[in-house]
């Protein structure tokens, strides 16, 4: 059986994974994991309180070797969460760095620190677990009640980052670098297991700044994988003058890939990149559930808007409300995904289980799209919050938003929809200006919109922020909106 993080022949040179300074060879990472899997056999479910550090990796690599389940924590989750996330998990371990200081929710819990020595044998066989034992259990963000724990087995890991290693040609050569939390899907499975199931390296920030951006990938870095936040900051850096743009923008042109996930990217955003570097963003959609979805391949065509085709192994359709399908490629309809990518259930949910699927198998994202001819994904947002029925017609929240950020005096802009008893709901525009002493006027912004998309999508209302309410990834809380 295909060990789902096979070890390259040249472990004891190649580096694995590096933070700042400290870095670890594959040998090095097998010996520390290998003493730490040995502790682990037999434990149930173990937590990792997942800070940006190698003891998180040599955390989740002895847990994949041991075959236990890992359930990545937030540090920066509040009690009430984090007190349900252990409550419904039920981890018989904690797995930690030795100078963590864990909150008070965790203190009945037996603790291991985790080291980065290579005190243990590497060479100690760890049978491979079945495809279908869970491999990680990642909860949701929650934003329509507890989060719940989504369990992925070690054959949805290995067939979405293999699909990925199709579609952007990823290799053991290839250097990545981000900044990204590991206690997700984006930072540590595409960040981490990634890198390591090719045999190539990754280079973590610690903290995203522009600097350590152009630094890393200055010096031998050949992808980076970013959330549109950070995307944005680096547009705003090679917007500027002198060396910190100019040596940005040589970093970024010399990457092999540029990739932005988690959320939607302005095309503001991607214009501005493009025109620095001559070098296109691309993004793929996925999620918790199901993890890689789509991608714009490394050989395709980068369309600022959309998420690429279906990867290798999915099955990608948009239903009506009723699961009617769509074949028209100007519809919005919910998409809907089957293939070898999907997550297991809900843990102690059979039934939210049974409610996220389909009878015969299509599991409900929750998120709107089209689909153009070609069979690239346009996102248009999600069903409960981005998707504003107005006057007859369904309007895209994203579509909004981008024309919105055209307008010089928007520096961030997010959309939703309140009710109207005329039109159903009315378009609401929640506005960051660029100066805040003299942001545009109402009129002004909604003509805007109204020139470039449609005299129906133009806002009605326009509220004026100091800031967007943003997760840990970068995501708007548009859910913490209101007016």
């Amino acid at each position: 059986m295909t060990p789902l993080l096979p070890e390259p022949a040249d472990a004891s040179t190649r580096e694995a994974v590096r933070f700042d300074e400290h870095a670890l060879t594959y040998e090095r990472l097998a010996a520390a994991s290998a003493a730490l899997a040995a502790r682990l056999t037999g434990a149930g479910r173990v937590a990792v309180w997942a800070t940006p550090t190698p003891q998180t990796v040599v955390a989740v690599v002895a847990a994949l070797r041991a075959g236990v389940p890992a359930v990545p924590l937030n540090p920066r989750t509040g009690a009430r969460e984090l007190g349900h996330i252990l409550a419904d998990s039920e981890p018989g371990l904690v797995l930690a760095g030795a100078d963590d200081v864990l909150p008070p929710e965790l203190d009945a819990r037996p603790r291991v620190d985790v080291g980065t020595a290579a005190d243990g044998d590497a060479s100690v066989p760890f049978p491979e677990p079945s495809p279908e034992s869970p491999a990680l259990i990642v909860y949701t963000s929650g934003t329509t009640g507890p989060p719940k724990g989504a369990v992925l087995p070690r054959r949805a890991i290995a067939a979405s980052l293999d699909a990925l290693a199709d579609a952007w040609r990823w290799t053991g050569d290839d250097v990545l670098v981000h900044a990204l939390p590991l206690f997700h899907v984006h930072g540590l499975i595409l960040g981490v297991l990634g890198p390591l199931r090719r045999g190539g390296t990754v280079r973590h920030l610690g903290r995203f700044s522009t600097d350590g951006v152009a630094r890393e990938l200055s010096s031998g870095g050949t992808m980076l994988f970013g959330v549109p936040t950070m995307y944005h900051r680096l547009a705003e850096t090679l917007d500027g003058s002198g060396s910190d743009a100019a040596g940005l923008a040589k970093a970024l042109a010399g990457a092999r890939l540029l990739v932005s996930g988690s959320a939607a990217l302005p095309v503001h955003d991607h214009e501005r990149i493009a025109a620095a570097t001559g070098r296109r963003v691309i993004e793929r959609y996925g999620m918790t559930e199901t993890l890689m979805n789509t991608g714009v391949r490394a050989d395709g065509e980068p369309r600022p808007g959309t998420v690429g085709a279906p990867l290798d192994g999915v099955e990608l359709r948009l239903v009506e409300e009723d699961d009617t399908v769509l074949t028209d490629p100007d519809a919005i309809g919910e998409i809907q995904v089957r293939g070898p990518n999907l997550f297991t259930g809900y843990l102690n949910r059979p039934d939210a289980t049974a409610a996220a699927h389909t009878g015969d198998g299509w599991f409900r994202t929750g998120d709107m799209a089209t689909r153009d001819a070609d069979g690239y994904v346009r996102i248009v947002g999600r069903r409960a919050t981005d998707l504003i029925k107005s006057g007859g017609y369904k309007i895209g929240a994203g579509e909004i938003e981008n024309a919105l950020l055209d307008h010089p005096g928007v520096r961030e802009a997010a959309v939703t929809g309140e009710p109207d008893p005329d039109l159903g709901e009315r378009i609401v525009a929640w506005v960051v200006p660029a100066d805040p002493a003299a942001p545009p006027a109402e009129g002004e912004l909604a003509d805007h919109v109204a020139a470039q998309l449609a005299p129906h999508k133009r806002p009605r209302t326009v509220r004026y922020l100091e800031a967007l309410p943003r997760n840990d990834l970068g995501k708007i809380m548009k859910r913490s909106l209101r007016p």
